[in-house]
């Protein structure tokens, strides 16, 4: 594999997400199973509209429980953050890293157009860094 400089290189194809108008106890249920810290919201017509996260679900059960009501009755729009992080695919893994870093975000979306064509991660980023370094040391 040739050493990666774009996220396209890096980034994971087809990620999972979730409507704005699930249940979140199905967002939970993703997060949990699939070991994820976040998952892109999409609206009725596919595109991306916001993001929702472990804290978020959190916060969203708390809220739930100490308020007297049902958890399971709650929806994904209603926890879910509409600010999202995204990046292109053609984008510099620098660049999107130094990003990351800067507002502390772990994940981002990875949109052409107003489609969503895959999620980057903390972890990939690290990977292509960590691979780019690597090929630098061999020449």
């Amino acid at each position: 594999m040739s050493t990666p400089t774009s996220i396209r290189d890096c980034m994971h194809r087809n990620p999972l997400t979730i409507g704005r108008d699930a249940p979140l106890v199905n967002a939970i249920d993703l997060l949990v199973e699939f070991k994820l810290t976040g998952l892109t919201v999409i609206d009725a017509e596919g595109s991306p509209c916001g993001k929702i996260t472990e804290l978020d679900c959190i916060r969203a059960v708390l809220n739930a429980i100490y308020n007297d009501g049902n958890p399971e009755h709650v929806l994904v729009s209603q926890a879910m953050t509409e600010e999202m992080h995204a990046c292109s695919p053609e984008e510099s893994i620098v660049e999107v890293a130094q990003r990351m870093i800067d507002s502390r975000q772990r994940r981002s979306a990875v949109i052409q157009g107003d489609r969503l064509v895959g999620q980057v991660s903390s972890s990939n980023i690290l990977w292509a860094l960590m691979e780019h370094s690597r090929a630098r040391q061999q020449r």
